[in-house]
């Protein structure tokens, strides 16, 4: 599984681009067919300012979340647990 982060308009420091990596990484044991994950992190204008976005890849569809917050942290760990009941709702329906 590929992760891909972009920071869009800041240089995103390593302490965050190694937290996003974890978090995401993670997902694959929810369902293991995800093969890329690309997340952009960017600076909004207004208050709860820090925007992420996440688009995890898996055969025949692609699962995108979008969360706002005031850390970047946050939106993340927001991101990463809706994620990873779609996954687990992806995993049952296809056992089905």
């Amino acid at each position: 599984m590929e992760i891909r982060v972009q920071s869009i308009k800041f240089n995103a420091d390593q302490k965050l681009l190694d937290f996003v990596e974890k978090k995401f990484s993670r997902l694959e044991k929810f369902y293991d067919a995800v093969t890329a994950v690309d997340v952009a992190l960017s600076l909004l204008p207004d208050h709860e300012n820090k925007n992420v976005k996440v688009q995890v890849s898996i055969p025949g569809n692609n699962l995108v979340v979008e969360k706002n917050a005031k850390t970047f942290e946050d939106a993340v760990v927001d991101c990463a647990d809706i994620l990873k009941e779609k996954l687990v709702k992806v995993k049952e329906r296809r056992a089905e």
